[in-house]
């Protein structure tokens, strides 16, 4: 009898739920700040455009209001990479806004380097990219394992996710 194959994908997907917690809940903070009190400020998530934006009075409270986001992202096991900054401009009313690309992706240039670190490995494994995941297959649980290990200790663009481990 041959041995069973097990598998598990590297994605990039968000919990959106836990995002949108994680914003709904970053409103609640700032409403509750003294820094902000009496400040304009608006934080909202263009569901469409997969785009967060920001609005504050000044550059260090749209620092201020990031840092809050990302640490609601953080209490909900998500990334800081699921945002990465588009762009920041004046907008009206003497205020300043920024816009960030939601990522929930990896994109092909890294998908690629991802599957050649696998290779450098050198174990009994295979890694194919699938759409916006790459599945690593193998015989050995250990080997994929390793994989796993490996690829999390190394530093990556996108907020990799490691799951459907069978």
């Amino acid at each position: 009898m041959a041995a069973k194959e097990h598998s598990f994908d590297i994605t990039a997907k968000i919990d959106m739920q836990a995002f949108k917690d994680a914003i709904n809940l970053v409103d609640k903070e700032v409403a509750n700040r003294y820094d902000f009190k009496g400040t304009p400020y608006e934080v909202s998530y263009k569901e469409k455009e997969k785009a967060l934006v920001l609005v504050a009075s000044s550059d260090n409270k749209l620092e201020a209001l990031y840092d809050i986001v990302i640490s609601k992202l953080l209490k909900r096991d998500l990334s800081s990479k699921v945002l990465e900054e588009a762009k920041v401009e004046n907008a009206s009313g003497n205020t300043r806004k920024a816009t960030y690309k939601v990522v929930d992706y990896i994109d092909s240039k890294e998908a690629k380097k991802i599957v050649a670190e696998i290779k450098n490995l050198k174990l009994k494994v295979t890694a194919t990219i699938e759409g916006d995941a790459i599945r690593i297959k193998s015989k050995q649980i250990d080997d994929l394992q390793k994989v796993m290990k490996t690829i999390r200790s190394m530093e990556w663009e996108a907020p990799l996710v490691y799951e459907n481990m069978r």
